[in-house]
């Protein structure tokens, strides 16, 4: 199965997030099919900390991926 996640970057204390497609067997920050885009907590200003390709979001789950939760979650709070 193909899943939407975020993949962890970035040093202690200070979290780099990439939003890739990957196979929902490999591990957090392994393997990825493609980066579509990316979340950084630290920056508050919504435009720069959050952005994302929605036209590969949606080929993608047009072809059957799934997104995590979280992922809903921030399209919901940063759109």
């Amino acid at each position: 199965m193909v899943k939407i996640r975020l993949s962890r970057n970035g040093s202690n204390k200070k979290p780099f997030y990439k939003i890739v497609v990957t196979d929902s067997r490999s591990s957090r920050n392994g393997k990825f099919i493609e980066k579509i885009g990316f979340f950084n907590p630290i920056i508050n200003n919504k435009n720069i900390s959050f952005q994302i390709n929605k036209e590969k979001i949606k080929y993608w789950i047009s072809v059957g991926a799934k997104m995590s939760y979280r992922l809903k979650y921030l399209i919901k709070k940063y759109k």
